[in-house]
């Protein structure tokens, strides 16, 4: 049993200065009478973790805060109300850690998009730790056949599963370009690629690794200008344009290579503010759409697509390290070398 005194290590990020990210102990959160206390597994590494570490990122963060919102593991403890989860069930958390469940966004099922909502590892305490309090209305149950380093990935394969499926129009046929080859913008284009498009995902010299890995999927990897491949076909543009990047300018060369009454989907997060003219949009009648997070019905469409083996992230798994190589970790993924970084722990399996 453990005590009110106990600890554990924590990736922590205490300032917004570059690289104020460090290994602390940390209390064992409490549970409150509808959370588990679950014990991390596996968390995977996001691309916004690496900006708080390198302090480039755009968010607000709540510091001293723990990293990690990507994670599974298992039950070891529920609140007296939890009647549907025990000790030893294997589960994945969304991200949600916070909601006003009377938010007219709750209310409709997107809670994602509830002002008030607080995620894990920037407004709240996140899983780069041992233990992490998640509320029970956010866990969801891992297939058997579904390793829990896989499982942690469930929320940037539905992060891609909403911008792609959700607020994205593809056609079996279609010319969809991805700018940005990033673990988002990948995971965008397998599942671009699962609903029948041909796509290109596209980024620079130095993406020459991860392009191999979007090659994989099936994909025709560009570095530079875009353009040639997507008026291939009949000199109009992309169907559509996937945003994976972390920088509005890249909006200005969507508008530039979608077809007129095209679509672009914007995904990526970008702090410096877009500076060209939006005419394009209008000219063309284009329509641009944001995608942000997630909720339940996608997390559960996106386990079956992983338990199935219909998507297939093997290939954007890079390597996995225990909590205390976190650093040997960010390092790896922020060099380019690798899509995508998992810390993994005990409770792994």
């Amino acid at each position: 049993m453990r005590t009110s005194s106990a600890t554990q290590p924590a990736v922590v990020t205490f300032d917004r200065k570059p690289f104020s990210v460090e290994l602390r102990e940390v209390p064992i959160p409490s549970i409150g009478e509808n959370d588990v206390l679950l014990e991390v597994g596996a968390v995977g590494v996001c691309g916004s973790d690496l900006h708080m570490w390198t302090g480039d990122h755009g968010w607000n963060v709540a510091y001293p805060c723990i990293l990690g919102h990507e994670f599974a593991g298992r039950v070891a403890e529920v609140g007296s109300g939890i009647r549907n989860f025990e000790a030893g069930d294997r589960v994945v958390s969304e991200t949600a850690a916070v909601i006003d469940p009377d938010n007219p966004m709750s209310r409709v099922g997107l809670y994602n998009l509830d002002p008030t909502r607080k995620g894990y590892g920037a407004a709240t305490d996140g899983a780069m730790t041992r233990f992490v309090r998640v509320p029970s209305r956010i866990l969801h149950r891992v297939p058997e056949n579904l390793p829990l380093e896989k499982a942690a990935l469930c929320e940037p394969c539905a992060v891609a599963y909403n911008a792609t499926v959700v607020n994205s129009s593809i056609e079996p046929g279609d010319r969809i370009v991805v700018l940005g080859p990033g673990p988002i913008g990948i995971l965008c284009a397998a599942i671009a690629r699962l609903r029948g498009a041909e796509v290109a995902v596209v980024g620079l010299e130095r993406d020459r690794k991860r392009l191999k890995t979007a090659e994989g999927y099936g994909c025709t990897a560009v570095t530079g200008d875009p353009a040639p491949w997507a008026n291939e076909r009949d000199g109009l543009g992309a169907d559509g344009v996937i945003d994976a990047t972390g920088f509005s300018e890249s909006l200005k060369t969507a508008l530039e290579i979608t077809r007129p009454a095209g679509w672009i989907t914007k995904v990526g997060w970008g702090p410096k503010p877009f500076s060209h003219s939006l005419d394009p949009l209008v000219q063309k009648n284009l329509r641009l759409q944001g995608s942000f997070s997630h909720n339940w019905p996608i997390w559960e469409r996106v386990l079956q697509l992983l338990s199935s083996g219909r998507l297939n992230i093997d290939p954007i798994i890079g390597g996995q390290w225990k909590l205390e190589q976190w650093q040997d970790a960010f390092k790896t993924m922020h060099s380019g070398e690798i899509v995508k970084a998992v810390l993994v722990s005990g409770a792994n399996g």
